[in-house]
Parts: C-alpha cells; sequence; structure tokens
C-alpha cells in the first residue's frame, strides 16, 4: 500500500479554519448543488420521524416474554432502520461523560501539540482532517482522531493523545466496555436471523475481531448549508456505537429518500449495522447511509467505536441464510480489501457494498 503513505495536498484543519473566524468557507468544502444539505426534490428533510430507542435492560433477563419483545424490537430496527438508540446498555455512563469530555479537552488543544499525532492515508491512525485520497476532492467539514483498538496487538497507544493525561486509560476502559456491548448485540442479531447466538461473532472472527475508534470534532461553520461535516455513507464493519454530542444535533439517517435528523437521547449509545451485516445476512438487515449537518453556532464532537471483522478473513452470506430461492447476493471479500477503497475514495454512499454484488441486483 505505499501509493498510500502520504496524502496529495496538504493537510489544513478544519477547526484553525473556524477559529480565524472566517465568513465564507473555502472552496474545497463547498458541496455540488445536489449534495448541499439544504433542501432539494426527492431528499428532504423529515422532522417528524426519528430512529427507534430499545430499552436493553431485558436483552438478556429471565423474563422471557420481556427478552423476546427486546429481540423483535432490534430485529425490526435493523431491517426498517439499520440505526437505533440503545439505553441501559450497560456501559458506565460517567464512563462516556468522561470519555467525550477528555477529547473535547484533546481537540481544544494548540495546533502543534496535536499535530504531533498527524496521520498519514496508510492506515488512518491518528489526528486528521480528511477521508480518500483523490487530489482536489471536495473536503468534509470536520477533524478526526482515529486509533486502532482491537486486535490488542495492532493497538499502539503511544499514538494515543498523551494528553489530556487521562486519554488513553479512558479509552482503554471505554473501549472494553462498549466491546462488550458488541458481543452482546451480535448474539442478539444471531438468534433474529435464526442463527446460534454465536454465529455472527464466530463468522467475524471470534476472539481476533477488530475494532477502531473515531473521536469526530465539528467545528462551527460559517456556511453550514453548503457544506457537510461528513459526506453521505454507509460503515463499513459489523455495528457502529456512536456516543454523540447530545447538546448539538448532527446525525442525520436515510429513511425512505428522506434525511432524519436524529435526536440524541442522554446516555444513549446510538447503534447502526455496518456493510459487514448486510453481507453475512444475505441482505436480511441492511446497512443504512448516513450524513452529518455542521452547526455555525456551536461545534459538535461524538466518538465512534466501529467493531469489524478480522481484517483477513472472508466474510460472506451465511449459508444457512441462502437457498436456491435466495441466493448469495453477494462475493466474498476481506475487510482488508473492503477498507481500502474507502481509504483511497473517502466516503461515497453505499457504491462499496453494492460492488460486491454478485448478480448486479440489490
Amino acid at each position: 500500500m505505499n501509493h498510500l503513505q502520504s496524502w496529495p495536498e496538504p493537510v489544513v484543519p478544519v477547526q484553525s479554519l473556524s477559529e480565524n473566524h472566517i465568513r465564507t468557507i473555502p472552496d474545497r468544502y463547498i458541496k455540488p448543488i445536489s449534495d448541499r444539505p439544504a433542501l432539494k426534490p426527492g431528499s428532504e428533510i423529515d422532522e417528524h420521524l426519528d430512529i427507534p430507542v430499545i430499552d436493553l435492560l431485558n436483552l438478556f433477563g429471565k423474563d422471557r416474554a420481556l427478552h423476546d419483545e427486546t429481540l423483535r424490537r432490534i430485529s425490526s430496527a435493523c431491517k426498517d432502520w439499520g440505526f437505533f438508540q440503545a439505553v441501559n446498555h450497560g456501559v458506565s455512563h460517567e464512563l462516556m461523560k468522561r470519555t467525550r469530555d477528555a477529547w473535547r479537552e484533546f481537540f481544544n488543544l494548540p495546533l502543534e501539540s496535536k499535530q504531533q499525532y498527524a496521520n498519514s492515508p496508510s492506515t488512518y491512525e491518528g489526528y486528521g482532517s480528511r477521508v480518500g485520497v483523490e487530489k482536489g476532492a471536495i473536503l468534509d467539514w470536520s477533524d478526526y482522531f482515529f486509533l486502532n483498538y482491537l486486535p490488542v496487538a495492532e493497538r499502539n497507544q503511544s499514538k494515543w493523545p498523551a494528553q489530556p493525561t487521562s486519554c488513553r486509560e479512558l479509552v482503554a476502559e471505554y473501549g472494553a466496555q462498549v466491546t462488550k456491548l458488541c458481543e452482546r448485540l451480535l448474539k442478539a442479531m444471531s438468534m433474529n436471523l435464526e442463527l446460534k447466538e454465536d454465529y455472527l461473532q464466530n463468522a467475524f472472527g471470534g476472539d481476533d475481531v477488530g475494532a477502531g475508534f473515531r473521536a469526530g470534532f465539528y467545528p462551527k461553520c460559517p456556511q453550514p448549508e453548503l457544506t457537510l461535516g461528513l459526506s453521505p455513507h454507509s460503515d463499513p464493519g459489523c455495528i457502529t456505537l456512536l456516543l454523540p454530542d447530545h447538546d448539538v444535533t448532527g446525525l442525520q439517517v436515510r429513511n425512505n429518500g428522506k434525511w432524519i435528523t436524529v435526536k440524541p437521547v442522554p446516555n444513549a449509545f446510538i447503534v447502526n449495522v455496518g456493510d459487514q451485516i448486510q453481507v453475512l445476512s444475505n441482505a436480511i438487515y441492511k446497512s443504512v447511509e448516513h450524513r452529518v449537518i455542521v452547526n455555525s453556532e456551536k461545534d459538535r464532537i461524538s466518538l465512534a467505536f466501529f467493531y469489524n471483522p478480522k481484517s483477513d478473513l472472508p466474510v460472506q452470506p451465511a449459508e444457512e441464510l441462502v437457498g436456491e430461492d435466495q441466493p448469495a447476493l453477494y462475493k466474498p471479500m476481506t475487510f482488508n480489501e473492503y477498507r481500502l477503497y474507502i481509504r483511497m475514495n473517502g466516503p461515497r454512499g453505499k457504491t462499496q457494498i453494492e460492488s460486491l454484488k454478485s448478480d448486479g441486483k440489490y
């Protein structure tokens, strides 16, 4: 992957542009009219809908009826939305707040302190401001810090921020708790697909799964109607757990051709189905396009935990979900091969998952 060792142009942190109090954004952040978040035919914003909220308290409790009802709600959300908000999920609320606060503190450090961790497109690990290596690409209005969490062998804490001093310890503890939540959700999805409860976990690598962590920072923008914090895309992995900023909305999910602005519930995780679940479930569950809008009055921060397959393990539809009346829709591909597309091209809607279709049909 030598061709991914460097960015094609100098990287300018978006936060530095915002803090210079510019009144107009540079051309490289202005989206084509068809991609702007303003209303346009066929892509309206529906403010009256929101993604489902699911209480996970009874997911593995002793009350069979409540357990089954929770499973049913998860299945319905995965089929109809690809997204839901999870409450009573078992992750410490205090830990969630402390971790989010630590990352806000990181992004408020002087630029030279953050640039010690400047990343490259070979791994994306570190501090960055762009995705994709296409020269002259229209960029998103955001900065981020990405790090590898699993497998442990790829976890290099020297690349994690040393400031604030609590950050490394918090990321390790937070990652451990959300990993357990991901494992519980995969069990629920396996049961809903009428597979053995450990099927999805094993299909994605068992104890050797991968996981990445991304702290996203969306600075104030003087012209939010012209740009996006993150362009439309579906997540490439298995499951994403998003801890949003509860004070500022930003995430929008595409449902039936309309953009739905997610209204975060306090202390909830936003859970979404990734492309690998779509592949393995043979499209019973579908990953869904989502994007991030920005705000002229407030900064926004969010923490995304990506639970991914073992990087060199081919993923394909489960044999149990394939038959004469429902042939395999996707060709096998390893996650390493899959994410290379995104590292090269940046977020491009659902073009990558569609490229895997074995018969050219969705």
